[in-house]
């Protein structure tokens, strides 16, 4: 009887560790179709929430857990405000650190993602896609979680997940 409430304790202080210790994945991140056919990162953090890191992630999408070859990265970790930038070409100030070819690739996956790290309520803002998602959107549309919608539905969307 002992041993059984032992275990229990220990299941539940396991399951309180690791939930307090993992951000959350929300889609706070889209990328939409400029009527000038460039795709353009949308960063919707929550509120007046700073953020850091933000990352453009791109790799063959046969090769499962393989390297990035194309993308960028930013190591500023005091980030704030929503942001609306051309996909491969974040703001200057963030003096971002770029790898492979600045374009969509074909066969290739993404990850367009920023974080928000603090005590009790952190989140990812992010989106995964593809090059072909992107290409078959129509200029002022937005890919965010998933699917294709309007700029207005993307905004509702990160909106409402805060």
């Amino acid at each position: 009887m002992k041993r059984a409430g032992v275990a229990a304790v220990g299941v539940v202080a396991g399951v309180l560790l690791l939930s307090g210790c993992a951000a959350v994945d929300l889609p706070l991140a889209g990328v939409r179709m400029g009527a000038d056919g460039v795709p353009y990162a949308l960063i919707r953090p929550c509120g007046d929430d700073g953020y850091r890191t933000p990352s453009l992630d791109g790799w063959a999408a046969g090769a499962g857990d393989g390297p990035v070859t194309t993308g960028w990265d930013v190591r500023k970790e005091e980030l704030s405000g929503d942001a609306d930038f051309p996909l491969f070409s974040p703001p200057a100030a963030w003096k971002a650190r770029h790898r492979g070819e600045r374009r969509l690739l074909p066969g290739h996956r993404y990850t367009l993602a920023f974080g928000h790290y603090v005590t009790g309520d952190s989140y990812n803002g992010i989106v995964g896609f593809s090059a072909e998602d992107i290409a078959g959107l129509k200029p002022g549309r937005v890919w965010a979680d998933d699917r294709a919608m309007s700029l207005g539905e993307f905004e509702r969307l990160a909106e409402d997940s805060c």
